[in-house]
């Protein structure tokens, strides 16, 4: 029989690329590109979405 992956909810902010690498147009000394490593804010470079059990709520 057939095993299903179990279908974890992706962040809808990020799609599931949580990361991004951004050159910043300077290069080093050997001739690499100087790059920006930028992480999701909302999942926190995870690629997926907190469960809305794990949340908390503030105030009232």
């Amino acid at each position: 029989m057939p095993q299903h992956a179990q279908s974890t909810p992706v962040c809808r902010d990020c799609d599931g690329f949580a990361t991004a690498a951004i050159t910043t147009g300077t290069r080093h000394q050997d001739g690499t590109r100087d790059t920006l490593r930028v992480t999701c804010p909302t999942c926190k470079g995870t690629g997926y979405a907190t469960p809305a059990a794990s949340l908390t709520r503030a105030g009232r």
